[in-house]
């Protein structure tokens, strides 16, 4: 069975399983332990309201300490297993495993709103810094299970990524935090339509990168910049290849905190769990986990004049 106590002695290992070094992960413990007490305070481990005995951690749990359930949620987001793998891993069986994720998964959320590290879900509680100038938007499509319903096939189908598949779009800083997280929508939707839906604004006369997708995009006051399309039938100029390869050195921080949030092979891979508002929710609370392993491990870019 995987234990804490054993696996924190393999740094390498513990890093690979769960996205996080031994440092990072006892940093945000003591939220999370914070979160798990308060719950049990007030519910059971299923969730029911508690009556007047307090919990106690029960005989025999195949998770013991506060350690192995911040480790066994961790795990669970890093490696993308399905269940039944998950619950051999950790010595127990499937329905308790599934019990136990969607006990820790929110808790874990909370603990990241706590910390502040949470990106935006709504437009009007989006207030980015005062002192920003630099900003980066990217659309990323996410592959779900085939619907059985014949309408959800139509709708989910992106002819893109040829499966079916939710989107979101991610707004990053100059440092490759994600502030913003729109709401998960149908993957085949187009980047610049989904943008414009989410409806987020930035300070005015600073300067957001995006990529051909967002073609048309706006915000006012705002300078926009993109790579040329190249024109139908015709080949872009020396020039307009030297200023687009420029401006895509630039734009890679998108890509890079896209990837950063894709660490997590739950938002990477095809999502097989099917709790309702879980394909959202465990976006957010990955772009959460992103940033906040970019507190211990900052990625340093070259300042750009704006």
């Amino acid at each position: 069975m995987t234990r804490y106590a054993e696996l924190s002695k393999h740094p390498r290992k513990f890093l690979a399983l769960t996205g996080y070094t031994v440092k990072e992960f006892l940093a945000l413990l003591s939220h999370f332990q914070a979160e798990f007490e308060q719950y049990m305070e007030t519910h059971t481990l299923h969730g029911k309201p508690r009556g007047k005995r307090r919990y106690s951690e029960y005989k025999n749990s195949p998770l013991p300490t506060i350690e192995d359930k911040l480790l066994f949620i961790l795990i669970y987001l890093k490696q993308g297993s399905i269940q039944e793998a998950h619950a051999t891993l950790f010595g127990m069986h499937q329905p308790d495993a599934n019990r136990w994720i969607h006990l820790l998964h929110p808790l874990l959320n909370q603990a990241l709103a706590a910390l502040g590290e949470l990106p935006s879900r709504e437009v009007e509680a989006f207030d980015p810094e005062a002192d920003q100038t630099l900003y980066f938007h990217d659309g990323t499509e996410r592959p779900i299970v085939r619907p059985v319903d014949p309408d959800e096939q139509k709708q989910y189908y992106s002819g893109k990524k040829k499966q079916h598949t939710v989107k979101n779009i991610l707004l990053i800083d100059a440092e490759g935090r994600v502030l913003f997280l729109s709401l998960t929508c149908e993957g085949k939707k187009h980047d610049k339509r989904a943008a414009d839906e989410a409806g987020y604004s930035l300070p005015e006369d600073s300067t957001l990168y995006q990529d051909a997708g967002f073609q048309g995009f706006t915000i006012a006051g705002v300078i926009i910049i993109q790579p040329k399309k190249k024109p139908r039938g015709k080949e872009l100029t020396p020039d307009e290849k030297e200023t687009n390869r420029l401006i895509n050195q630039i734009r890679v921080r998108a890509e890079h905190a896209v990837g950063g949030v894709k660490r997590y092979r739950i938002v990477k891979d095809k999502i097989r769990n099917w709790k309702a508002g879980f394909r959202d929710k465990v976006m957010e609370t990955c772009c959460g986990l992103h940033n906040f392993r970019l507190n211990f491990r900052p990625w340093h870019y070259k300042s750009l004049a704006t």
